[in-house]
């Protein structure tokens, strides 16, 4: 014989113990989104320098959290390709030489030119009209010299046309050498900072006006163009940097003699 059923319904103290629980699970998960936005922002815009030692104690009283939350986040961002993780030694920023930028960038560029192609075969035009809107946000983000809100609306603008591709290998290949890269494409702004910044402001037009036509064959070779442009303002950059680098060592050294 069998027992007598469960209910299927669950009773009111059941309903608000599981409400409660679903509360819960979803601040928890606001609040590591909310940890994982600020330390990926923070890594980006160049606040640790590149192959520098993550400094836990010092992100943990800025996020004002404890170091668990701190290292499931740097979990995520080793993953992405931010940051490397050492075996009991804490994480780094991931350091990558002018070889490594231009494979990925090639790499990056052929992904979106290939999102660009199959974005216009399948965007609705209340996408487009999203991306549009997020465009001329952007470019009041130019107009104000807030490169911050110009670069995260940039990424979306680029995730949004991949997400057009209705490609799902496609959208997860991208994500996977958008992280690796995010940091350098975000300092290559600082390369040339207003003819690059104006030049890339110039190439979203045209992206924009090619998507609108869905010129499928078109829009992939600007975006291809665009992140071949990307690529020579971060090697650009990366170079700056080891020069002015290079120039503090010897001037340390000659100071010690």
């Amino acid at each position: 014989m069998f027992g007598p059923m469960k209910p299927l319904i669950p009773s009111d103290a059941t309903s608000k113990a599981l409400s409660a629980g679903a509360d819960s699970d979803r601040e928890d998960r606001s609040l590591h989104d909310e940890i994982l936005t600020r330390l990926r922002d923070h890594i980006v815009e160049g606040n640790i320098p590149d192959g520098g030692r993550v400094p836990e104690r010092q992100l943990c009283e800025m996020l004002g959290i404890s170091r668990t939350p701190l290292r499931e986040a740097l979990k995520v961002l080793a993953s992405e390709g931010l940051v490397e993780l050492l075996p009991n030694r804490g994480a780094r920023v991931r350091q990558l030489s002018e070889h490594d930028l231009g494979e990925l960038f090639d790499v990056m560029g052929g992904l979106e030119g290939l999102a660009g192609r199959l974005a216009c075969e399948n965007i609705t035009d209340t996408e487009i009209a999203e991306i549009e809107r997020l465009h001329y946000e952007m470019y009041g983000f130019y107009l104000h010299r807030d490169m911050h809100g110009y670069f995260r609306i940039n990424q979306l603008i680029h995730q949004k046309i991949v997400q057009a591709s209705r490609n799902a290998t496609l959208k997860s290949t991208y994500a996977n050498f958008s992280g690796r890269i995010r940091r350098i494409r975000y300092s290559a702004n600082f390369a040339r900072k207003r003819e690059r910044w104006a030049e890339a402001m110039r190439e979203h037009e045209t992206i924009l006006e090619a998507l609108r036509r869905r010129a499928g064959s078109e829009l992939s070779d600007i975006l291809f163009l665009h992140l071949r442009n990307k690529r020579t303002a971060a090697i650009e950059h990366l170079s700056e940097a080891d020069q002015k680098a290079n120039s503090a060592k010897l001037t340390l050294s000659e100071t010690a003699s």
